[in-house]
């Protein structure tokens, strides 16, 4: 019983990281497509340089937020394999090689490569039709 109470204690961080992940990937794809419609109404190219700073700092704290739901699912099935035997909920902090491998994690490369492309176009868009 109290095994099924620190699994279910994990578990919720697991999915509390998740619901958080899934925010960051709509705020940033909100954001984007309005800094660009604004871009391509305006006529500036400042606008997409700010676009593409949305969407490294999203993607970053998204593959940071990835990083950490992957190390409490470690920890979930070390409870479960019985490897941890106390209520630990800490972990070890993510580190930079880490973030960058969860970059390359099709759940962040495809929303955050294709919102790329889309103001490379835009950009491109800019540069030669003005």
């Amino acid at each position: 019983m109290a095994e099924e109470a620190y699994l279910q204690m994990v578990q919720s961080v697991i999915t509390r990281l998740s619901t958080q992940s899934t925010a960051v990937k709509t705020w940033c794809v909100t954001v984007t497509a309005a800094l660009l419609g604004f871009g391509a109404k305006a006529d500036t190219i400042v606008v997409v340089l700010i676009a593409f700073y949305v969407i490294v700092a999203f993607a970053i704290l998204d593959a940071y937020y990835l990083c950490l739901e992957r190390a409490y699912r470690a920890l979930y099935r070390d409870a479960v394999s019985q490897a941890t035997a106390s209520w630990i909920l800490t972990i070890d902090g993510p580190r930079i090689v880490d973030v960058a491998r969860a970059l390359r994690s099709p759940s962040v490369a495809l929303i955050y490569g294709s919102s790329f492309l889309a103001i490379l176009s835009v950009g491109a868009y800019l540069a030669f039709a003005g």
